[in-house]
């Protein structure tokens, strides 16, 4: 061995405490950088040389620079974290939710159920002071408000869940123009992996990248030999080496709103989002949000129907001089349970009441609704002729397919009773509720214009209160629509149900994100920065560097002592 070799070997040291050093430095430099793996220099010995009988190491050699990383580690991060993304979109969906039911406060719809059937309840005490009437239509307008209003913020909520939809699929759009740019520049710089060396900072942003779009969708990754990571969602390639398969959003109708879908562009094929923020905003829009608009307006139709039902058969202070039915029928020949109303009709009767103002005359008649599937049904046409044959009563359908009632004297008035077909509340005649659901409930005008016309009585025009009494006990009276559950227990069972919903969503999401900080902590333990430990081999580095400048310099005098002999 030579002392030109001692000084190379020596040399070989020097810069790879250097070496050392740089990347203890870029470690300590990037410690608070989010995203930033830690750094590790990659060392081996030197090719030996062979002197005589002695075989003799070079020094140490330089092989590359490699991240501190686990990537099944990450793999496991990045489902945790789609599952995460998940559960907030979720759970934050339930959280509005229940601000806009505002249960146990004074504006809540239940506050309203209850004043509503309370002020009915309190006008069977007066029954024929307008005040108390007017005062329990009030109640009625404002519940139906109530349920507008309520209609109407599940859909506001329902509207910026689905423009997050958008967001999340340009979102994602980015993710993978940004992957497929970094694959290309990773394979560059590494030279497809003919390097031993890791292109250390692109890796960093391509992690950090992937990672925003594992919260966006549900990804799988698989690294390849090069270097470059192919990028799939369900099967689908997002991200194959340097080409991608972008996403768009196409637009279809739903419950009222105008809702996005998400598409692969090339294949046109919906994008199997089964988890991230994508599947979580998706199913806070159409299960969670839509879900409950769906039982809103069940509910509403339920109470619409039952009450109108109920309504139609009794009689108010004053019978009518005219009526217009609120639904109208586009086939007037087809039968009533088969002709497109909003509420269903079934096999019954009714009974019209005619009513002289002047004499007091009253008359009553029949009038049977056959509906039994046979060819002889009732249909809009023909109960219009049923009507129309009572005396002081025409009857006759307009353009639009409405049943038009009017009596034939100044002096009649007409009222009905016990409907037992439902076709009177199936039409819109005679009713309380206008509308078919939440949306669009409302008072009928006639009622809201003149309370007399609330039908508390079911003996005829102005006799009793009867029929106001089972107005009132609606909301506790089992109901066969409802498997003999009353509105008040259906009511119960939703709201309890929502509530037990988001409390699961809560306790599923709280273990996602526990499950996520385990990895996460797991994961920054292998690959963050910890100070204390660059500081220790900081001076490792240190006091190699020193020794190896000790033995160049101790090389260099006996080189000198060399020369001079």
């Amino acid at each position: 061995m030579t002392l030109l070799s001692a000084l190379q070997t020596a040399k070989s040291a020097l810069f790879a405490s250097q070496a050392g050093i740089q990347v203890a430095a870029n470690n300590i430099a990037n410690a608070d950088t989010p995203g930033y793996v830690r750094e590790r220099l990659v060392q081996a010995p030197g090719p030996t040389q062979r002197i005589g009988n002695l075989v003799l190491g070079t020094g140490v050699q330089l092989e590359g620079i490699e991240r501190q990383v686990d990537r099944f580690l990450q793999q496991r991060m990045r489902a945790a974290a789609s599952d995460l993304a998940n559960g907030q979109m979720q759970e934050q969906a339930y959280v509005d939710l229940e601000a806009v039911l505002g249960e146990l406060s004074d504006s809540d719809l239940s506050t309203a159920l209850t004043d509503f059937f309370a002020g009915l309840h309190d006008v069977l005490t007066q029954p024929e002071d307008l005040a108390m009437r007017r005062l329990a239509v009030l109640e009625g307008e404002s519940l139906a408000s109530e349920f507008r209003h309520m209609a109407a913020r599940v859909q506001e909520l329902r509207e910026t869940t689905n423009d997050r939809v958008a967001d999340a699929a340009q979102g994602i759009n980015q993710a993978v123009t940004e992957i497929a740019k970094l694959n290309t520049q990773i394979v560059h710089m590494e030279q497809g992996g003919a390097i031993f060396s890791d292109a250390v900072g692109l890796r960093d942003k391509r992690d950090k990248t992937l990672d925003e779009l594992a919260k966006l969708v549900n990804i799988q990754v698989e690294e390849q030999a090069n270097g470059a990571v192919n990028v799939f969602v369900g099967g689908d390639y997002l991200v194959f080496d340097g080409t991608t398969r972008l996403v768009e959003t196409v637009v279809r109708a739903d419950r009222g709103l105008g809702v996005y879908e998400v598409r692969l562009g090339q294949t046109d094929a919906q994008l199997r989002a089964s988890s991230g923020e994508l599947a979580g905003l998706l199913g806070a829009r159409d299960q969670i949000l839509g879900g409950y608009l769906d039982e809103l307006n069940a509910y509403a139709a339920t109470l619409i129907f039952e009450f109108n039902k109920v309504h139609a058969s009794g009689q108010g202070l004053t019978g009518y001089g005219a009526l217009l039915s609120e639904h109208r029928v586009s086939d007037p020949a087809a039968a009533l349970d088969a002709a497109g109303l909003p509420f269903t009709p079934v096999h019954g009767s009714l009974r019209v009441e005619t009513l002289n103002a002047q004499t007091g005359v009253r008359e009553t008649y029949d009038v049977f609704v056959q509906l039994t599937g046979l060819d002889d049904d009732t249909t809009l046409a023909s109960l219009a002729t049923a009507l129309d044959a009572i005396d002081g009563l025409a009857a006759h359908i307009t353009q639009e397919g409405r049943l038009a009632l009017s009596a034939t004297s100044d002096e009649l008035q007409f009222a009905f009773a016990d409907d037992t077909s439902g076709v009177l509340a199936a039409l819109g005649i005679n009713t309380f509720f206008a509308g078919t659901t939440a949306v669009d409930i409302a008072l009928q005008s006639v009622v809201r214009d003149d309370p007399q016309l609330l039908a508390l009585s079911r003996g005829g025009v102005g006799a009793d209160s009867l029929n106001g009494e089972r107005l009132a006990g609606l909301l506790t009276t089992p109901l066969d629509s409802s498997g003999q559950t009353s509105l008040a227990q259906r009511y119960e069972q939703w709201i309890s149900g929502t509530a037990q919903a988001s409390a699961l969503s809560q306790a599923v999401t709280e273990g996602y994100r526990l499950f996520h900080a385990t990895l996460e902590a797991e994961h920054l333990g292998l690959s963050g920065v910890s100070l204390d430990e660059e500081a220790v081999q900081m001076m490792t580095l240190q006091r190699t560097f020193q020794a190896a400048a000790k033995v160049i310099s101790t090389v260099n005098e006996l080189l000198e002592v060399l020369v001079g002999l």
